[in-house]
């Protein structure tokens, strides 16, 4: 089931050390993925735009722009699953990229065989149906107009597309979705969507709140389901 899914998948590798890109190129290939690859930022962006790759890949210190600049442009055009791919391991580095919309994150040097199985487990989530064309399609969902939740599971679907959400983004949609049309404060948000020693600045849910937005429009949404209401807070119309 999991080279079924892994030969259905195509991933966009954004590296411009030509060592490291091999590596990553290979290692996946091994695996049966349809792999691309791209040495510059710029050039993963139209890429993208010509011809959208299951996941990405994402090298932080990009020789023409940033890798964060690229995931934060990304982020208006496409939900695609971003994996940060670089040796910049700080603290601030990891929550930047995870604020910008990225799914995951690892650190150079790193495991091809650890980063093959952070690509599958990401590609799980946003493939399942490829994955399990038998499964149940509604078991364990529960229905909100156009949304669907599996709690068990951590999943979200929209007009019956998966959304591709990030732990943060699953939780804080989730939060929403357990009372539609209340309006819940960022404070409220923040209690129910993410843990006690996270970055717990406003910012964090307005940031959240424009990925989950992009998502959305990506899934098929034509009116923002997501309202803002100034100095209250946000509710969802389900």
């Amino acid at each position: 089931m999991l080279r079924a899914m892994s030969a259905a998948a195509r991933i966009l590798v954004v590296e411009d050390e030509p060592a490291i890109a091999d590596t990553v190129l290979y290692a996946l290939r091994s695996e049966g993925y349809a792999v691309e690859h791209c040495a510059l930022g710029r050039q993963a962006l139209a890429r993208q735009r010509e011809a959208p790759a299951d996941l990405v890949l994402l090298d932080v210190g990009l020789p023409d722009v940033d890798g964060f600049e690229v995931c934060r442009s990304l982020r208006g055009f496409s939900a695609v699953p971003v994996v940060f791919l670089t040796a910049r391991n700080e603290e601030i580095d990891r929550v930047l990229g995870l604020e910008l919309g990225a799914d995951d994150y690892v650190a150079k040097p790193f495991s091809p065989r650890e980063l093959v199985a952070r690509v599958r487990a990401r590609l799980r989530r946003h493939l399942p149906a490829q994955a399990d064309p038998q499964a149940e399609p509604d078991a364990g969902w529960r229905r909100h107009g156009d949304f669907a939740i599996d709690r068990e599971g951590c999943r979200i679907r929209y007009r019956d597309r998966l959304l591709p959400l990030t732990r943060y983004e699953y939780h804080l949609l989730a939060a929403l979705l357990q009372r539609p049309g209340a309006i819940l404060s960022r404070a409220q948000l923040m209690d129910r969507a993410w843990d006690a020693e996270a970055d717990s600045a406003d910012r964090t849910v307005d940031t959240h709140v424009k990925t989950l937005r992009a998502k959305l429009r990506a899934a098929g949404a034509t009116d923002d389901p997501i309202r803002t209401h100034r100095g209250l807070g946000y509710a969802l119309d389900a």
